[in-house]
């Protein structure tokens, strides 16, 4: 085997697609900064019983650990940076009132999330804290509308759903949490025969709503029918409400409703939202609203959301134009290096020709070159 084969789902970014990556990112976070938020840099590593402590417990298997030759303890390599960013608001920051804080950074998966993804995503996220109100929820999403549609997204839909529902319908059923963790991933595959097995013993009401909400996707006349299918447990109703505000809020959006997604990371507390494209096997943003997220870190207040992979993101958005360059030629002039060095302050890319090479720059659209005219360098340009 080559010395030189990197592992499975890790890839080199080679320069036309690293080009469109960090344009992507510098995008998102101007997006993120227009919103008031604050950009924050989590460690890619730190000890393991942060990174999985608390909501972050659900992603023990996706994290690669190591042990810290200084102290001896074990290091875990960041597979999600909610909780990290979680932290540093309860922990570093500690302000009063609303934080907004955005992020981009790599992270790590001992396994692929989805088929054909990296094991080493680059994550962009926005997390706004402290406000418990349906506000914080538009602005998480109205945020990442924003943040797609500015890289070039036009065609998409909007899945919402609220874990609320389940934890509704299963409030006060006494249960083993390994077979409730069964229930939530029947629920996930939509496995209407593991989930009328698994849910035997449930009382009436309980059972039939877990069985009727598997059917509960589709446009918003869904929400009206969930009414009628879970009117045995009255606390749905507001949630159901919840949902219809918030799509109500985006009418310039289509949006789907799927009253039995679980999928994702199991902090939701409340409600969550996956944009979709048709390239995408898999949901292009996942969001929503986890409350409990901060608790272990001392502050357990009011959060909402979203995170997305750029490098997932850069596959199906369209192809960006090269930046236009002046080609100049390699000389010892002084005047020459001059002028060169003025263009390149103002912001122009100057690339010179090498002695002996040709002229070729596949990164760079070379419109103009410098030529010496009467004495004088001058841009001109290409024919």
């Amino acid at each position: 085997m080559s010395a030189w084969l990197l592992p499975d789902h890790i890839a080199d970014v080679l320069p036309s697609e690293a080009r469109h990556i960090e344009e992507l990112r510098r995008g998102l976070l101007d997006t993120a900064r227009g919103y008031g938020y604050e950009l924050v840099m989590p460690p890619l590593l730190e000890y393991l019983d942060s990174l999985l402590t608390g909501a972050g417990e659900a992603l023990n298997l996706q994290t690669f650990k190591l042990v810290d030759q200084l102290s001896g303890r074990t290091l875990g390599l960041r597979a999600d940076t909610t909780q990290q960013t979680a932290r540093i608001d309860a922990h570093l920051l500690n302000r009063p009132g609303i934080t907004r804080l955005c992020y981009c950074g790599p992270v790590l998966h001992t396994q692929p999330d989805r088929p054909r993804a990296t094991r080493e995503p680059l994550q962009f996220g926005a997390e706004i804290y402290g406000h418990e109100g349906m506000e914080a929820d538009v602005e998480a999403l109205a945020l990442a509308l924003d943040c797609v549609r500015g890289a070039g997204v036009r065609d998409f839909s909007v899945d919402l759903a609220d874990v609320r529902i389940v934890r509704h319908l299963c409030a006060g059923v006494m249960v083993d949490p390994a077979v409730l963790q069964r229930v939530h991933a029947a629920l996930a595959a939509k496995d209407a025969t593991e989930l009328a097995s698994l849910t035997q013993g449930f009382p009436a009401a309980a059972r039939e709503g877990l069985l009727a909400i598997l059917q509960l996707y589709g446009d918003a006349q869904i929400l009206k029918e969930a009414e009628k299918a879970l009117k045995a447990t009255p606390a749905v109703r507001q949630v159901l409400q919840n949902l219809e505000h918030l799509a109500a809020q985006f009418p310039d959006v289509r949006f789907t409703f799927d009253l039995a997604d679980l999928r994702g990371y199991s902090y939701y507390s409340g409600t969550r939202f996956a944009l979709y494209v048709p390239q995408a096997s898999d949901a292009l943003v996942r969001g929503g609203r986890y409350d409990e997220v901060g608790a272990v870190f001392g502050r357990n207040r009011p959060a909402a959301g979203f995170s997305l992979d750029i490098k997932q993101l850069v596959a199906v958005v369209p192809a960006r134009p090269l930046k236009a360059a002046i080609r100049a030629p390699w000389a010892q002039d002084a005047r020459l290096k001059a002028v060169v060095a003025q263009l390149r302050q103002s912001g122009e890319t100057v690339v010179c020709t090498l002695p002996g090479q040709d002229d070729r720059v596949d990164e760079f659209r070379c419109d103009r070159t410098l030529a010496l005219v009467d004495g004088q360098w001058t841009v001109q340009a290409l024919v």
